[in-house]
């Protein structure tokens, strides 16, 4: 919070809105806003995140971080005019929680004049995450956490789309705190080969695997949030009713609790495996990209991990 009475340490003129504790200082409402756009358009060109006739397919859920990524880089658009924009939404089929998602993200895509292309599970894969979930809970015979379904199908669903789309490049909300959740979870499981690959900016290891990128992967969470709440972005606040079963909740509490008292933490993390990715690449097996048997997309086996499940299910 922004001491009482104390004046924009940047500008020096406005009265203060936020205090940035990793870096001491106070910020109004205009520089704050200003500085994360400017800490998007660095990442973007720090990361070579985009070339200069890009079709960027950014993916939008409805909520924050990725609203505030849509209307930010709609903005910066001025700056890439040969870089062309679309937003691609994936409806889940999550009764009483997508169906709000989905009208604000039209609801942006319209007010910034973004098109948007929709896909949905059902038309996907032949059944809602919810009709997904109910079956997975009656066999009672899997360990994994509906988190875990939704994140394959959902990385799946979205790779669709942005091909169907003819995106170069898909944008996703990640923030810093995403990209240092991730990290922890990983080293937890011992997943050596997902720290070399969750990177800012993918590599190209399939023609039909279409590049990310995370231009927020530098913008804590807190401040994606003020950043909509500065510009008046109406977004979803409503949580994901699966959303507490993650693992991914432990390392958000375990990491706001550190951040708290040692400011600057989420970012020393996000910056040491930058600086050890290289060495960890090295000892990574490169997969070998075949065509699954069973669909026809990219993947390490003989049947890619979509498929696996969807037989495990029906």
């Amino acid at each position: 919070m922004a001491m009482i009475g104390s004046y924009c340490t940047v500008c020096k003129k406005r009265e203060s809105f936020f205090y940035r504790k990793y870096s001491g200082q106070q910020l109004c409402k205009k520089c704050l806003s200003e500085s994360i756009e400017t800490k998007v358009r660095t990442t973007i060109t720090k990361y070579h995140m985009l070339k200069f006739n890009d079709k960027l397919a950014i993916a939008v859920s409805g909520g924050k971080d990725s609203l505030s990524l849509l209307h930010i880089l709609a903005k910066l658009q001025k700056y890439r005019p040969k870089t062309t924009l679309v937003a691609v939404t994936i409806d889940e089929g999550i009764k009483g929680y997508r169906d709000e998602a989905l009208d604000i993200a039209i609801k942006n895509c319209k007010t910034l004049d973004v098109p948007l292309h929709i896909v949905s599970f059902k038309k996907l894969f032949g059944l809602t995450l919810d009709e997904l979930i109910t079956k997975v809970r009656a066999n009672k015979q899997t360990e994994l956490t509906s988190c875990a379904y939704c994140g394959v199908l959902r990385r799946r669903a979205i790779n669709i789309a942005a091909r169907a789309v003819g995106a170069t490049k898909i944008a996703t909300g990640h923030t810093l705190d995403d990209e240092a959740q991730t990290v922890l979870m990983n080293i937890l499981r011992g997943d050596i080969a997902r720290l070399s690959k969750e990177k800012p900016a993918t590599n190209q290891v399939h023609p039909m695997l279409i590049r990310k990128i995370k231009p927020f992967c530098e913008i804590p969470e807190n401040e994606s949030a003020l950043y909509a709440y500065v510009k008046k972005i109406t977004f979803q606040d409503t949580p994901c009713p699966y959303a507490s079963e993650a693992l991914r909740n432990d390392m958000r509490a375990m990491l706001n609790h550190m951040e708290e008292k040692h400011a600057g933490t989420k970012f020393t993390i996000s910056r040491t495996i930058e600086k050890l990715r290289p060495a960890i690449e090295q000892i990574t097996i490169k997969e070998d990209f075949k065509i699954c048997k069973e669909c026809g997309e990219p993947s390490a086996q003989n049947y890619c991990k979509t498929c696996e499940m969807l037989h495990q299910i029906l």
